[in-house]
């Protein structure tokens, strides 16, 4: 994906945060579908972020400044497994091909990873990513205690690596960034096309399907996570994945869906009228949303807080849901006494890169960390008003709308990397005019 000089340089990087340390990461257990069949396997993000190394039934150990420094664990070479399943790396082609100072066959890890853990002062693993990988370490810790015997180093205390790992894979380096936009630019063709697509009378699913014809085609190896595609009522739920509605006149069609890139993966959500034309209320309705995005993105710069993003959309949404009558109070009472809570649910955003929902920590020493160059995260207000809501006027009931859009920290302001899906009321009905390429389904 990168060159080996990439992975050697995020090690170095970690060195300085864990001397005397270790670091040890599992992938995690193929997961199965059905009892000899799996689900396609994808390698635990922080592997690939310190190796590059993307086959299961792996283990990487990092011992900044001891011989060997750098291990992995890996399936080894299998001519019966591989007619089946496809080349492996095996021991040797691991070692040599990604650069590692040993390697050894996953079978062997218990033999070796008691004498590897032996003289660090603390290892940093995340327990509960693989069963199996927990017992041999929890294991290999209680025998480097009895080998160091009567030395006073006493036992191997184990640490949560997520906050360490976090800090270095939330500030993106040029490669990472290039990847995040191709994801965003693949991403943003689907969605568009998505909109060209839809009609009354196609189904959630049909439309999930020319997104991932998109994907496909553009050379992404999967999704970044399972589509939404909620049309009608259905846009209320937040995390519905069913998919499997078709879609009526006068609906709203909420679309959450995003495609990776050399494991970055893009999360972009737009929402528009199946018709083709919003309706009165939906216009008001959607650019309620659409001018609280606005008021955030107005305020991604270094030096802002991440916890002002979200307070800044708070409050512009109270000002929203006061001025559609969802509730019928002063904007300040509703901000005050977080009424906006019945209709805006969840946070403004969350940090974006190997994973949809990023590792990375939000605040430092007890306070919201504040925006630096490299942060890449999205902005992703909403309003949801179910559709047996009574409160609400009746206008706007089973109405779901959410704009989310991926933003990269720049060092004068902010580059939003999914700007290639249309946003505005009068941009979507333009593009809503346009062909099909997939009309005929």
């Amino acid at each position: 994906m990168f060159d080996t000089s990439t992975y050697k340089n995020r090690r170095k990087k970690l060195a300085d945060l864990i001397p005397n340390c270790a670091m040890l990461i599992s992938s995690y257990p193929v997961a199965m579908r059905n009892p000899d069949v799996g689900h396609k396997f994808r390698q635990e993000s922080s592997i690939v972020y310190f190796t590059g190394f993307e086959e299961e039934e792996t283990v990487f150990l990092y011992r900044p400044g001891r011989t060997p420094e750098t291990v992995l664990f890996v399936r080894p070479k299998d001519p019966l497994h591989e007619l089946w399943e496809g080349v492996r790396f095996g021991v040797e082609g691991a070692k040599n091909h990604f650069g590692m100072d040993a390697c050894f066959s996953i079978h062997d890890l218990d033999k070796h990873l008691s004498e590897l853990l032996s003289p660090v002062e603390k290892l940093y693993y995340k327990f509960d990513t693989n069963p199996k990988t927990d017992t041999s370490v929890l294991n290999a810790v209680e025998s480097a205690r009895r080998a160091r015997g009567r030395t006073g180093l006493g036992v191997v205390p184990i640490f949560d690596p997520t906050e360490v790992i976090g800090e270095l894979r939330l500030f993106k380096d040029r490669e990472e960034i290039a990847a995040l936009q191709r994801a965003c630019d693949i991403s943003a063709e689907a969605h568009v096309e998505a909109m060209k697509f839809a009609k009354p009378g196609v189904s959630e699913k049909q439309v999930e399907a020319v997104m991932q014809y998109i994907f496909k085609a553009r050379g992404s190896d999967r999704v970044g996570y399972d589509p939404i595609v909620g049309s009608g009522k259905n846009a209320t739920t937040l995390h519905y994945n069913e998919n499997k509605d078709t879609c009526k006149d006068f609906d709203l069609l909420l679309i959450d869906a995003g495609t990776e890139c050399k494991y970055y993966t893009a999360d972009i959500t737009r929402t528009f009228p199946v018709a083709g034309v919003f309706t009165s209320a939906q216009k008001d309705f959607y650019n309620a949303v659409l001018t609280a995005q606005m008021d955030v993105l107005d305020m991604c710069k270094p030096g802002v807080k991440f916890i002002d993003l979200q307070e800044k959309a708070r409050k512009s949404l109270s000002e929203q849901i006061s001025k559609l009558g969802l509730i019928k109070e002063r904007p300040e009472k509703i901000y005050e006494d977080k009424l906006y809570q019945k209709y805006y649910p969840h946070n403004i955003g969350h940090w974006l890169g190997l994973d949809v929902h990023d590792v990375g920590a939000y605040f430092l020493g007890g306070d919201s960390r504040e925006l630096e160059p490299g942060m890449v995260f999205t902005v992703e207000p909403g309003l949801y008003v179910p559709i047996d809501d009574q409160d609400a006027p009746e206008e706007f009931r089973g109405m779901g709308v959410r704009i989310e859009d991926n933003v990269l920290i720049t060092a004068t302001g902010n580059k939003i990397l999914s700007s290639g899906v249309p946003k505005t009321v009068d941009e979507i009905e333009e593009v809503m005019k346009l062909p099909s390429k997939f009309a005929d389904l």
